[in-house]
């Protein structure tokens, strides 16, 4: 399943996005709580400071208790033993008020008072974890949500603006057909890497136009020079034919000589009929009598169906008028009727049918659908033991488009449909 680049681009944003939000939110969690602890830890020891200078000097043994007793989170007790060091740590006491144990963080520090030994105790309550890790959780829920629709917005609007070069550009290269006058018109834009691609692809078409155009040239050239020197030597065969002093094996090798150039003459005469439809010189239109047409030439191709004992049946809706080129409607149905015959079996059969808006060809032939991919390419032959040229149904296919009609190819109940819609 393709996928398009805007949206493969917005997958590798979000999942990138995603796992630089979801990894920073537990190193988010760590570095905060070390700096709220290192925070809580200097004011600890700044309210012992502020003991020391401010109230240590005036306390005496006596007050020791009134203070402990108007102070909730700070005590001084009496030790016998000197502590060491001040010391912080994290411990849980119940509240009485809240009916739960809550963190705090301790200091445990030594002081003197009157020249006595105390211990100084001070405490700050922490936030709880669980609230912390909540609040966190929900912020950065908010900027991850944030920034998706950031994404989002970014993506469908404003890479849709700046990628807007690029789809003119692919929209002009689908509807580019290399046989066809029109060429794309890129827009020069403001965005080098689409500049350089609009000139890329110019060159190319170009290039490819000129290459196509000569080629065709030649083609044209060349079987309009070869008319001439077919004629003559086709002449020239048929007279040797017809002489009494050729013997029958040089009569056998003149006759397959014979053949040959006339298939040689049937494939100039293609090519030339080509060539003529893709310069538009059959493009003026007139009201055709299509079932007319098809009638006109029933009896030769019944004549031609008989080797093979194949039937042709017809259902022709009457006036059924069709604007095209008459020649080139007597072109088509000369070729549908051929590529049915040659492509048949023996006691066969062809079905013609005519509506107002579709000409239906189908006929019996090999049991299993043909190739659609190289159908309609020149040169192209469904059986490489044909005499045919490869060009019928490539000639079908030009009229079709030079008409502006489709062509479609099915296989259904054993036999082989060419549909023409008008």
């Amino acid at each position: 399943m393709n996928k398009k680049l805007l949206h493969t681009t917005l997958k590798y944003y979000v999942l990138f996005s995603l796992i630089v939000m979801l990894s920073a939110a537990p190193l988010f969690f760590y570095i905060t709580q070390l700096l709220y602890l290192h925070e809580t830890d200097e004011a600890l020891l700044l309210q012992k400071e502020e003991f020391e200078l401010l109230y240590a000097p005036q306390l005496q043994d006596k007050d020791v208790a009134v203070w402990n007793k108007w102070n909730r989170d700070i005590k001084v007790e009496k030790v016998q033993k000197i502590i060491p060091r001040d010391t912080l740590f994290s411990n849980s006491y119940y509240n009485n008020l809240e009916k739960e144990k809550e963190p705090y963080r301790v200091l445990n520090a030594p002081v003197t008072i009157n020249n006595k030994h105390y211990l100084f105790t001070a405490r700050i309550n922490l936030v709880d974890n669980k609230d912390f890790i909540v609040s966190i959780l929900m912020v950065f829920t908010i900027i991850i949500l944030i920034l998706l629709f950031g994404l989002f917005i970014i993506t469908k609007r404003l890479s849709l603006r700046l990628w807007k070069p690029f789809y003119d550009t692919l929209e002009q290269i689908e509807k580019f057909e290399i046989d066809k006058s029109s060429h794309p018109k890129l827009v020069v834009n403001t965005i080098e890497e689409f500049n350089r691609l609009n000139q890329a692809i110019n060159k190319l078409i170009e290039k490819n136009t000129r290459i196509y155009k000569s080629q065709k040239e030649f083609i044209e050239n060349a079987a309009h020079e070869l008319q001439t020197p077919i004629a003559i030597f086709k002449g020239k065969l048929e007279t040797l034919l017809q002489r009494d002093d050729v013997s029958e094996e040089q009569f056998e090798i003149l006759d397959k000589l014979n053949d040959t150039t006339t298939r040689l003459n049937r494939l100039n005469k293609n090519l030339l009929l080509l060539s003529k439809i893709e310069n538009k010189q059959y493009n003026i239109p007139e009201e055709v009598l299509l079932n007319e047409v098809i009638t006109n030439q029933l009896d030769f191709f019944k004549e031609q169906a008989l080797a093979k004992n194949i039937k042709i049946n017809t259902a022709l809706e009457s006036n059924t008028f069709v604007k095209t080129n008459l020649f080139l409607s007597e072109i088509l149905i000369s070729n549908l009727f051929l590529n049915a015959i040659n492509h048949n079996v023996a006691n066969g059969s062809i079905n013609v049918v005519l509506h107002k808006n579709a000409l239906v060809f189908s006929n019996t032939g090999i049991l299993k659908s043909l190739e659609t991919d190289k159908l309609f390419e020149r040169f192209s032959k469904v059986n490489p033991s044909s005499k045919g040229n490869g060009l019928g149904l490539s000639i079908i296919n030009k009229i079709v488009e030079n008409n502006n009609w489709e062509v479609i190819y099915s296989y259904k109940d054993k036999l082989h449909i060419f549909e023409i819609q008008f």
